[in-house]
């Protein structure tokens, strides 16, 4: 909640007068049955129409009045309430960035995408809505209480009677449904983790004719989905027709009373009518009130699911000072010393993930010197990818040390150990965008030219040449318009573009033929120069 209103202060002034615009609304709505009662005790009864026709005037006049100060109640509540979502949601997806991969592992991508879009939604229109009616409603309750025992005290003993059960009927509802929403949300995780599993494996899945097993699976989630989405609503769903239960009770009350106090001549027909009126509006904003409360409930449990994700701290800090104040960057070595000091170094290393139980890597020893060439060989899962995530601390070692330029990657600034290193992961990833732009991710400020040469030295000039759009040709998302080696290609360029003083090349290869792969592994001994590779 302290989170939530450090978004709120933001915009102090819209975030104060949205509640207080609905509360004007609400004062002249509180005149109305008081300007009906008129009408039937004097102009109806006497038959003064120029009277029905004045008052008439009034009612107008207060409806617009009450529309204007509506309108306005909810702009500025959606302001508030954009605001704050747009801020909740920049915030969390820059904290997310700073996750380490062990982070990211636990929890999921698909758990924080539903957290960072669904979520928060469901905080924005909580926001929205608790603006626009938190106030509002009990100000009108209690307001119509007061107004009809204005009225007539013996007449309003109802309300004295069925606002405090109405009351204790909403917040029972409330304290039973707000956990089985928390549970709702997180079963909308798992209906989003085999969504995006079988999109992603869209392939794997004709491919091997899994299309019915996966359906099987997503309706099982789907379906548990719904019977809990059903659990809650039945519950929440008690709450119009025991309000109504309770307001009609009221009514009759008010009538029984009411219309003996009108036999003795003690109160008036349009004073009972206004009692009644008064009811109703209590009626119409408790409805509102337990919808409101819903909803909060929902957000309530959206907002703790995001904070959550706020909570996580990152294992391995990737902020940190500038690097020309980082002492832990980088030292400058002459390259005297450099020739003797390894470049990347892997002193007696072992690395377990998260919860596997069993060392991914053990015990694992060697060096690189600089313009060193070294290959990793191993069968698949013997743990290459892993061992290579450990240079520029992707992860960090269960035991032992990996040196970089002879210093601990543990004791460096991540952003200047990363700086130094071009990465080629096992994956082809691309971003949608121009060549250029997928390029410069290596180097935002690389020329034309030396784009060009990293496109030569990666094999890739050939093919680009072919599409006769140059650096302005079109990737699609991950590079849905190239084939496998097209974008193996262009991965390794992006990563020869920035010179790194390491480069990690991750079966990168896989989809080339064995001449490109050929001419590849040539053009790279030619043009690395001291990069250890």
């Amino acid at each position: 909640m302290r989170r939530l209103l450090k978004y709120l202060k933001e915009h102090p002034l819209a975030t104060v007068l949205a509640p207080l615009f609905k509360m004007l609304e609400a004062s002249f709505e509180l005149f109305v049955p008081l300007v009906v009662a008129r009408m039937i005790d004097t102009g109806i009864r006497q038959q003064m129409t120029g009277y029905l026709w004045q008052m008439g005037g009034v009612l107008v006049l207060l409806g617009v009045v009450g529309f204007g100060f509506s309108v306005t109640a909810q702009y500025f509540a959606a302001k508030s309430a954009v605001s704050a979502g747009m801020a909740m949601r920049n915030d969390l997806f820059a904290h997310i960035n700073t996750l380490s991969y062990k982070e990211i592992d636990a929890v999921g991508a698909s758990t924080l995408i539903n957290r960072m879009t669904n979520d928060v939604n469901q905080v924005q229109n909580g926001i929205n809505m608790f603006l626009r009616l938190f106030l509002r409603s009990p100000f009108v309750v209690f307001g119509a209480m007061i107004m009809a025992f204005t009225v007539d005290v013996k007449a309003a003993l109802p309300f004295a009677v069925a606002i405090p059960l109405l009351l204790l009927v909403v917040f029972a509802i409330l304290l039973v449904s707000m956990p089985l929403y928390r549970k709702v949300q997180k079963q909308v995780d798992k209906v989003l983790l085999s969504t995006r599993e079988n999109l992603l494996g869209i392939r794997v899945v004709r491919a091997f004719n899994h299309q019915d097993s996966e359906m099987k699976h997503f309706r099982e989630q789907s379906t548990a989905l719904f019977h809990r989405q059903i659990h809650v609503g039945k519950i929440s769903a008690l709450l119009n027709p025991l309000t109504y239960v309770i307001i009609n009770l009221g009514v009759i009350a008010i009538l029984w009373t009411g219309g003996r106090q009108v036999s003795l001549g003690t109160l008036t027909q349009g004073q009972v009518i206004a009692l009644i009126n008064y009811m109703s509006q209590i009626l119409a904003e408790l409805i509102k009130l337990a919808n409101l409360i819903i909803l909060l409930s929902k957000s309530m449990a959206s907002l703790n699911r995001v904070n959550q994700v706020f909570e996580m701290q990152p294992s391995i800090d990737s902020t940190g000072l500038p690097l020309s104040q980082k002492k832990n960057a980088f030292s400058g070595n002459t390259g005297e010393l450099k020739s003797v000091i390894p470049a990347v170094q892997f002193d007696n290393v072992s690395f377990c993930y998260t919860d596997s139980g069993k060392e991914t890597l053990s015990g694992v020893s060697f060096s690189a010197m600089p313009g060193q060439t070294i290959g990793v060989i191993g069968g698949t899962g013997s743990g290459k990818t892993s061992l290579i995530s450990l240079i520029p601390r992707f992860y960090d070692v269960s035991k032992g040390a990996v040196l970089v330029n002879g210093q601990d990657v543990r004791t460096l600034n991540p952003v200047s150990l990363r700086s130094r290193v071009g990465l080629v992961p096992q994956r082809a990833q691309l971003f949608k965008g121009t060549l250029r732009e997928n390029i410069r991710w290596g180097k935002p400020d690389a020329s034309d030219e030396d784009i060009y040469q990293a496109l030569d030295t990666a094999q890739a000039r050939e093919f680009v040449d072919a599409r006769e759009k140059g650096l302005e040709l079109m990737i699609e998302q991950e590079g849905g318009n190239l084939s496998g080696g097209q974008k193996q290609r262009l991965t390794i360029a992006r990563a020869l573009v920035r010179r790194p003083e390491i480069l990690i090349l991750d079966d990168s290869a896989s989809a080339l033929d064995f001449a490109t792969d050929a001419r590849l592994c040539q053009a790279i001994r030619e043009t690395t120069g001291q990069m250890t590779v």
